[in-house]
C-alpha cells in the first residue's frame, strides 16, 4: 500500500496539514526533529549509505552536544537554534526499517510532521551536491520509503546528500555500503558544514532561506535574523574505520 492510497496509515496523533492555524500554533512551540538515516554500528560509519548519520553527527559536533540512547531504537541529541529546541536523531534499526523509530520519536516529543527533516544519501546527485525540499517520492531510497509508509505521509522535509553513481560493473548495493574514498573524506567536512548551515537556517528562517543557504559556499555561516555572520572553525576529516559485513540495503 502506498502512502497516498485509501486506508493508508495516518501521521502521528496531533499532526495537521501544514499552513493550518492549528498547525502554525503547534509548530511555534514544538521541537524540530532532524533524523539522519544510516545503518547502525561502527563498521558502517563512513559508508556512503550513512551520509545522513554523518550530517547529524556534524550538527551535534558544532553545537557541542552528545547522543544518548532513547529506548532501544534511537540515539538522540538535543540542542537549540535561536531558542528553538532541535532534536538530532539516528535510528538504530537498519536503514530500510527507519520508519518506526522516526515515528516513535515524533509521538514521544510531540513533533508535527512538517517539522521533521530526514537526511539521506542520494545516488542521483554528484558527491557533495545537496538538495532540500518538502515531500516527493523516495527515489529508490528504502529508508525514506519506510518513513513515508509508517507515517502515512511524505509531507516532511528531506535533505538529500549526493554520493554519485557507482562505476560501471559495480552494483548499487555494493557501492552504497562501501566507504567514501579518501578524496571524498577529505572534502566531507566542508560539505557537511554547508548542509548544517542549511539545516540551522531551516529552523531559523524557513525552507526558502534554507535552500538559499544550501547553495552558498561552504565557508559561509548560515544567515541569522539580524544577518550577522562569522567564520566557522576549521575541521579535520574523520578517520577511516575497518570494513564490516554488509547489512540490508
Amino acid at each position: 500500500m502506498t502512502p497516498d492510497a485509501p486506508g493508508a496509515r495516518t501521521a502521528p496523533s496531533g499532526s495537521r496539514a501544514p499552513g493550518s492555524r492549528a498547525s502554525v500554533a503547534r509548530a511555534s512551540e514544538a521541537p524540530w526533529l532532524i533524523a539522519g538515516l544510516g545503518n547502525p554500528g561502527p563498521w558502517f560509519r563512513l559508508t556512503r549509505h550513512n551520509a545522513g548519520f554523518l550530517a547529524v553527527d556534524r550538527l551535534a559536533e558544532r553545537h557541542g552536544v552528545r547522543f544518548r540512547r532513547r529506548g532501544l531504537a534511537t540515539l538522540v541529541a538535543e540542542t537549540e537554534v535561536d531558542g528553538r529546541t532541535v532534536l538530532l536523531a539516528k535510528p538504530l534499526w537498519f536503514i530500510n526499517l527507519s520508519g518506526r523509530p522516526v515515528a516513535g520519536l515524533l509521538r514521544r516529543y510531540g513533533v508535527p510532521v512538517e517539522q521533521l527533516v530526514v537526511v539521506q544519501d542520494d545516488l542521483d546527485l554528484a558527491f557533495g551536491a545537496a538538495k532540500l525540499k518538502r515531500g516527493g517520492g523516495p527515489g529508490g531510497h528504502n529508508g525514506v520509503r519506510s518513513v513515508g509508509e509508517v507515517l502515512g505521509t511524505r509531507d516532511f522535509v528531506r535533505l538529500r546528500f549526493g554520493i554519485g553513481r557507482p562505476p560501471k560493473g559495480q552494483s548499487i548495493g555494493d557501492f552504497v555500503l562501501k566507504k567514501f574514498s579518501d578524496d571524498e573524506l577529505a572534502a566531507m567536512p566542508g560539505e557537511l558544514d554547508r548542509c548544517a548551515n542549511a539545516l540551522e537556517t531551516l529552523v531559523r528562517l524557513g525552507l526558502n532561506r534554507a535552500q538559499d543557504a544550501l547553495n552558498a559556499p561552504a565557508a559561509q555561516e548560515p544567515p541569522t535574523r539580524d544577518s550577522q555572520t562569522q567564520e566557522p572553525p576549521a575541521q579535520e576529516p574523520p578517520a577511516p574505520e575497518p570494513s564490516a559485513p554488509e547489512p540490508v540495503v
